[in-house]
């Protein structure tokens, strides 16, 4: 079983290393990198979610033709789930699972206002207030200089997403709400049920829009129950 990972917007793959040492044998992680990150830093960011698939599932075919599970927190899981959508066709019956964590449903309207809309400055103050990145980080206007489009563009794909033909996917989802979280907590994802064919659970967690990094054991705890146990992958 591979596990398939998409970072929040801007968010590295570097952030699913440290989980490799937790999931149950047999259990592969892969992490996907968009344009905008590490020796793609200098790469234009996707402004459509058509291309953005196009090439993702151009890139993953080799992967998504295995069973394999998909995994997306934020922007991640709104792309881990149109990416289940079109390996239902192109690839039948290999996605044994969707995990979304901090995603809302596709028909949930997004909130306002739209983070994508603020000045630089703006925005960087509420992805400080946010913790998604480092304050270091977001302190340094150089390396804001470079990834600010990238964080801004994929912010818009995530803002402006929703209501796109489709009935769902026929694999079990798990979607995730942090309980502190103001961005797409519980009512927000709470529609999830809706997309699962093989059935949906909503698992709360504690902390808030960025659990994953503040509370990474429980995160794990739950993939590993749903995919590590023998016939995990069919249990809800």
């Amino acid at each position: 079983m591979t596990l398939i990972c998409f970072p929040w917007a801007g968010g590295s793959p570097e952030v699913f290393r440290s989980w490799a040492g937790g999931l149950a044998d047999g259990i592969e992680l892969l992490a996907v990198r968009l344009p905008g990150r590490g020796p793609r830093i200098k790469e234009p960011p996707y402004e459509n979610w058509e291309l953005l698939l196009k090439d993702a599932a151009a890139a993953l075919s080799p992967h998504l033709e295995r069973p394999h599970a998909l995994y997306g927190h934020s922007f991640g899981g709104r792309l881990a789930y149109e990416l289940a959508r079109l390996a239902a066709t192109a690839h039948p019956g290999r996605t044994r699972r969707l995990f979304v964590s901090a995603c809302r449903s596709p028909d949930t309207p997004q909130g306002r206002p739209h983070l994508h809309t603020l000045s630089d400055h703006e925005l960087r103050e509420a992805l400080l207030h946010l913790g998604g990145m480092p304050p270091e980080l977001l302190g340094d206007d150089r390396l804001m200089r470079l990834m600010l489009p990238t964080i801004r563009s994929e912010i818009r794909l995530a803002e402006t997403w929703g209501g796109r033909d489709g009935g769902g996917v026929e694999v079990p989802i798990t979607a995730m709400c942090g309980r502190a979280d103001h961005v797409d907590g519980r009512a927000g994802m709470a529609r999830w049920s809706s997309f699962g064919g093989r059935g949906c659970e909503l698992v709360d967690m504690p902390g808030g829009h960025f659990f994953p990094l503040t509370h990474r054991p429980h995160l794990l705890d739950v993939l590993n129950s749903r995919l590590g146990a023998p016939g995990g992958q069919d249990q809800l």
